[in-house]
């Protein structure tokens, strides 16, 4: 029903679903690109819920008061303290050893706005937790949302990054002059 649901409703505004997770994947770091625009959240949501994935999502502490944090805990929201960034990578790493089933969506942006460098915890959280990375599409050039390939981190993460943003290099955000690849990158990206 929820799947239906979710699918009528993306189809409504025009966009579609592509790829999903490996059937006998529990653990990983789902890594989103572009993240300029709060309707990314929404789209992503519903992409998630057509093709039948269940996903967390790391969300500022302060989100978490009444009463939005028992909607946003109910829609996979995990509280971070932000002023402790420090903090985040061991915390999320100690979530995946306890739990049995956890995707994890990560902007490696950090924010809507333009960025010079994508931030590193999201490889950090997957490289230490042991778990893949995966990539996410949310694509508004041609409306497609959804879960793209499987990827190992080497840990080399300066030869990893290239072969990780060059996967959204033709990708269009809903807001393109926010969207920016890491300065290694963009000359391979024109």
């Amino acid at each position: 029903m929820k799947k239906k649901f979710a699918l009528s409703l993306l189809k409504l505004f025009g966009w579609k679903t592509s790829g999903n997770l490996p059937p006998d994947m529990k653990k990983c770091v789902v890594v989103v690109a572009p993240h300029t625009s709060n309707w990314d959240f929404f789209i992503g949501f519903f992409g998630y819920m057509a093709i039948g994935v269940k996903a967390r999502y790391l969300i500022k502490k302060e989100a978490f008061f009444f009463p939005l944090g028992p909607i946003a805990r109910a829609l996979g929201g995990i509280p971070v303290d932000r002023t402790r960034s420090s903090n985040v990578v061991p915390q999320v790493v100690e979530l995946f050893r306890r739990e049995e089933n956890l995707v994890l969506t990560i902007t490696p942006e950090g924010t809507r706005s333009l960025v010079r460098h994508w931030k590193r915890g999201f490889y950090l959280m997957a490289e230490h937790a042991g778990v893949p990375l995966v990539f996410g599409i949310l694509d508004y050039g041609n409306k497609t949302v959804g879960l793209g390939p499987v990827y190992y981190p080497t840990g080399n993460y300066d030869h990893d990054i290239k072969d990780i943003e060059a996967y959204y290099k033709d990708t269009v955000a809903r807001h393109p002059e926010n969207f920016n690849l890491s300065p290694q990158n963009r000359e391979k990206s024109k």
